[in-house]
């Protein structure tokens, strides 16, 4: 899932060299931590946080097939 969201955001910002992905939590509920360059931070998010959402629904699609939760979190 790390790959996926790194992946997503990498291909979205300006800058891929800034984007960090940190993975945290347990086995069943695990938290993605995401982190971009102060300039891309609105592209991940997207207008009204259509695009973060979409990154949200991806996750959790996979995660069900995978009987985990997944949490996205933007860090700024």
């Amino acid at each position: 899932m790390k790959a996926l969201v790194a992946y997503i955001a990498a291909s979205l910002v300006d800058d891929p060299s800034a984007v960090q992905v940190r993975e945290t939590g347990s086995p069943r509920d695990t938290v993605i931590e995401l982190r971009v360059g102060p300039d891309d931070l609105g592209k991940v998010i997207g207008r009204e946080g259509r695009t973060a959402r979409a990154i949200r629904a991806l996750m959790a699609a996979s995660g069900r097939k995978l009987r985990r939760s997944f949490t996205l979190e933007i860090v700024e």
